[in-house]
């Protein structure tokens, strides 16, 4: 079955909820534990149908938000998905008070019972209302984004297309692309402003009205951070801060004097040579036949996996006029396949994003085994282990996308890998102290945002920018907005992509294929930190061996010479 010959109907709620709360009940009075077992999966099922039906709704709203019918059944999950959440956390009620729990846990992952307690704190009568006007701010950000089409050079651009010109050769083009893109978020900067104001004090009233002192408390418990706490993220932004901006800033003054200016200015930044930065031989179907028969090389799992996806239709990946910005991958329940999203501009990006959400993709293939909905993908720090590690253990076939260029390719992606951390822990910082300061105005926010930029980022030289030397960088950061207090997992999961990086490129270790597939075959059914160590990895809180682990970076791409990359 193609994707678009998957059905969608939207579910008719007062008959769902009479269906799911009779087979709780029987859940509830079962005799023995047989038939209690027999319920749950029933429970299972009902949850995996409208999981399934909720994201497809979510998907085909964003490949085409102008779609009409698919912008309304947008507008009733936002309404309804609350109420939705409300009517499972009946099981998750009963799970928990179960008389069977001691055999449901010696059974079922101990995952299930955390998220069960989680999702039982998060969410009662009293906050539904506030989720659901969260819900339709969210969806407002979201098309406002998409609706982006912008002129430049006598034609219309997405953002996503209009990026690619942040790495023109050309220093005037990319300064003018650069112009034309922070126009549109200065353009609808009351619109952002209003938008961001409404979130932070919808998501603070939920958290008081549960009980928690902020949101920075309500939004880690959102995150499921089982087994570390905000205070081992203060201290990995600490380390990030002591350790891996001094590496950084030696790579941009290696790019300053490749680009030969005076001053590396923000514009100047995406652009890593001279001659432009390493672009994808193929593009389009091309580039996927490229990827499927890179795949089937890598693993014969991979392979299998991967041709599905391409008979199943099972990818949508071309930037155009009203898609959504980013990408991204969703499990589709009861079908058990993942959907890939992109949005593809020429660029190297795109090899990175089909990679990136290739390791979401296959990790819950790998996991379809899993009946509980919520366990088929980890949480999000788990999961970004999957999909950072796949773009490195796929190096040996770059040379298959950039050819001779495939060495430029690879150290601009080492080297992007250790710039990217600092500025996700800018954006927890960031997020942090929004939360914890709920009342600041606009103005505040932005000059929070600009004195922790220059402490994680101080390379942004933003003088030729008024706009965002004030402060408005973080609009375009789609996940400050949609999904608070994820970014940080990056960050997390980026260091144990790292270690995959260092076994499979620098120590040759045969076993690390094996051990990512471990860690994939087990989707959420372990803790972050039980995965890590089912991986055969260092925890990211482990100071000294990060410590060790960005020393063999840094020695790694210090001892690539520049003419290695003319």
């Amino acid at each position: 079955m193609i994707f678009s010959d998957i059905s969608y109907q939207r579910p008719d709620l007062s008959q769902y909820k009479t269906v799911f709360t009779h087979t709780n009940q029987r859940f509830i009075t079962a005799n023995n534990y047989q038939d209690a077992k027999e319920a749950l999966q029933e429970l299972n099922q009902l949850r995996s149908e409208m999981a399934k039906n909720m994201k497809l709704a979510y998907i085909r709203h964003s490949i085409d938000t102008k779609n009409h019918f698919y912008q309304k059944e947008n507008d009733f999950w936002d309404q309804h998905g609350p109420l939705i959440d409300q009517i499972h956390n009946q099981f998750y009620e009963s799970l928990l008070a179960s008389s069977f729990r001691t055999q449901l846990e010696n059974e079922f992952p101990a995952t299930l019972f955390l998220f069960a307690e989680d999702q039982l704190r998060l969410l009662d009568e009293s906050v539904i209302e506030l989720k659901q006007q969260e819900n339709e701010v969210i969806s407002r950000y979201t098309q406002l984004i998409a609706s982006a089409e912008l002129a430049f050079n006598g034609t219309n651009y997405t953002l996503s297309e209009l990026s690619a010109f942040f790495t023109a050769p050309d220093r005037a083009i990319r300064r003018a692309a650069q112009a034309v893109y922070e126009q549109f978020f200065t353009t609808h900067e009351q619109e952002f402003d209003e938008y961001f104001d409404q979130l932070v004090h919808l998501r603070h009233q939920q958290a008081q009205k549960l009980g928690f002192e902020n949101y920075v408390d309500y939004g880690d418990r959102l995150m499921n951070r089982w087994g570390y706490d905000r205070k081992q993220l203060h201290e990995f932004r600490r380390f990030i801060l002591e350790k891996v901006v001094p590496i950084n800033q030696k790579l941009y003054q290696r790019q300053k004097t490749r680009l030969g200016v005076e001053k590396l200015l923000h514009y100047d930044l995406p652009l890593v040579y001279p001659n432009g930065n390493p672009q994808p031989q193929e593009t389009g179907e091309k580039l996927i036949q490229q990827a499927r028969d890179m795949y089937h090389e890598l693993s014969n799992e991979t392979g299998n996996f991967f041709d599905q996806m391409v008979h199943q239709e099972l990818m949508d990946l071309a930037s155009r006029p009203g898609k959504q910005s980013g990408g991204y991958c969703e499990f589709i329940d009861t079908v058990q396949m993942p959907f890939i999203f992109a949005n593809f501009n020429g660029t190297s990006d795109d090899v990175d994003v089909l990679t990136h959400e290739t390791g979401h993709a296959f990790q819950s293939y790998l996991s379809r085994w899993i009946k509980e909905p919520e366990l088929v993908f980890p949480t999000s720090d788990t999961a970004e282990i999957h999909s950072m590690s796949m773009e490195f253990l796929t190096w040996p076939w770059m040379n298959k996308f950039f050819g001779a260029d495939h060495q430029k390719y690879t150290f601009a992606h080492l080297s992007s890998a250790l710039q990217f951390l600092p500025y996700g822990a800018l954006v927890d910082h960031f997020q942090e102290e929004i939360y914890r300061h709920p009342a600041w105005t606009s103005a505040q926010r932005k000059i929070c945002w600009r004195k922790l930029e220059k402490q994680y980022c101080p390379e942004r030289d933003y003088q030729a920018s008024e706009a965002l030397e004030r402060g408005i960088y973080w609009y375009r950061q789609g996940h400050i907005f949609e999904v608070p207090f994820y970014y940080i997992d990056y960050t997390l999961a980026q260091v144990c992509a790292l270690q995959f990086w260092k076994r499979t490129i620098v120590d040759k270790d045969s076993t690390a294929w094996k051990d990512y597939l471990t860690i994939c075959r087990i989707g959420g059914s372990k803790t972050f930190l039980e995965t890590v160590a089912l991986g055969h990895l260092a925890s990211p809180f482990e100071r000294t061996k990060m410590t060790e682990l960005l020393s063999v970076v840094d020695h790694y791409l210090s001892n690539i010479p520049e003419t290695n990359l003319v």
